[in-house]
This record gives structure tokens, sequence and C-alpha cells, in this order.
């Protein structure tokens, strides 16, 4: 019975978690949702900014503390090793949907294109980005990733093993995707307001901080292998890593 609330658990925070992304595209593309990024009642702006920089931190401080190791060690002596990571999607959809309640627009244009194909183009790019988002989760373990994996390991009473290191496809290319689909999601906006912008900006902040956070767990985890793989392939941005120079002896 243990094991079969642990999936129930498992799957329901799986599914929450695609409720709350499938909202996350439409909040940051001002469709479908009853409340998205530039739509809302607009207050002063001076509060609108220290409450959306407050709700940022919230999810930036939830999603960064419970990722790392040391905080796993301790959390697992309060929940269950199976759900535990199945509890931090849930966390994190928390930090989302407080995000997105919450959220106070700040409707003033910084850009806005005016031509319509221009401006199909980005929007496509805006879901193409939650797209990479996906497929790039899918590369490395997408049910791993969001806790389904260690639930239904447990649920067949079998020992839970993190996968092995590996690079597939993308990964080649750069160390983080799934990072750049989340930048193509935050700035690739047909109609740039000002609490877009301040959104995009902080969470590409947050991004670049996070990645010293977890390339820093990484190699002490994998050592050699990461070492060697953040030598040869670049970080976000896909172009060639200079080759270090020969050493010839004379």
């Amino acid at each position: 019975m243990k094991r079969i609330v642990s999936f129930a658990y498992g799957l329901i925070c799986y599914l929450l978690f695609l409720a709350s992304f499938i909202y996350a595209a439409g909040f940051l593309a001002n469709l479908w949702v009853p409340k998205s990024i530039d739509f809302g009642d607009v207050g002063p702006i001076p509060t609108a900014i220290l409450v959306n920089v407050l709700l940022l931190g919230v999810f930036a401080i939830q999603h960064s503390v419970m990722a790392r190791p040391g905080f796993k060690t301790w959390w697992t002596r309060l929940v269950p090793v199976q759900v535990e990571r199945s509890t931090y999607v849930l966390l994190s959809v928390a930090a989302f949907a407080l995000l997105f309640w919450q959220w106070r627009p700040m409707p003033v244009t910084v850009w806005k294109i005016e031509n319509a194909t221009g401006a199909m183009v980005l929007q496509g790019l805006l879901f193409s980005g939650f797209l990479l988002v996906v497929y790039a989760s899918f590369l490395i373990d997408h049910f791993d990733l969001f806790g389904l994996r260690q639930v239904f390991l447990h649920l067949r009473g079998i020992k839970y093993q993190p996968r092995p290191f590996r690079v597939p496809a993308l990964y080649k290319v750069v160390r983080h995707p799934l990072y750049v689909g989340w930048f193509i999601a935050f700035w690739c906006t047909p109609h740039m307001t000002q609490g877009h912008l301040l959104f995009a900006a902080v969470a590409s902040a947050y991004i670049f901080v996070a990645i010293v956070f977890e390339e820093r767990d990484l190699v002490k985890f994998l050592g050699e292998d990461y070492r060697s793989y953040r030598q040869r392939v670049p970080m976000i941005f896909p172009w060639p890593k200079k080759k270090p120079p020969r050493v010839t002896s004379t």
C-alpha cells in the first residue's frame, strides 16, 4: 500500500507540473490563461518591481536550495527517499503558482513588432523554447528528472540507481540545452513590456548563477568525466571552444 501511495503521489506531482508548464507558456505568451504576464490589475511601478523580484526570488531559492546534495541528505530524513524528487517538483509547482497568482503587470512597452510575419515568428520561437525544454529533458531522462522513475521503481520493488553520465544529441553542442530553451522562451516575444523584461532579465541571471552551483555539484559527483566534458563543450552558446595549445619538446 505504501508503494502504491508513493506512486500515486509522484504521478499527481508530475501531472501538476505538466499543468504549470503549459500555464507558463500561456503566461509568457499572453494567451489562453486568465492572468498573464502583461494583463491584470496595474499598480505603482516601484511596488510591482519589489513584488515581482521577491516572487522570482522565492522560486529561485526553492529551486536551488532543494537541489543541493547537502539539503537532500537532510531532507530525506523527513521525506521518504523515493518521493524526494516528486516533493521537489511539487514545491516548484507551488512557487510557480504563487508567481502566476501574485505577479504584478508592468505593461509599458519596451518594444513591439508591428509586422505580422515578424510577430508570428517571435511568438513561434517562444513556443519552440518550451518544446526545446521538453526535448532536452527527454534526452537525459524526463521521468527521472521529474520524479516518476523513482516512484515507479519503488512500486516494483527495484532499488533506484542514478542514470550513468552520457552526452546525447544536443548535449554534444552545449552543456545546458534545457536552459537554452528557457532563454528562448523568456526573450522571444513580439511585445516586450517592462514587466516581461524584468521577468526575463532576473530569470536569466538566476539561470547563470544556478549553473555555477549545478556544475560544481556535477564535478563532485562525476569527477573527471564532467571536467573533461566541460572543457570540450560550451555552456550555453554553441561556439567552438578553443583547444589548448600543444606542448612540443625540443
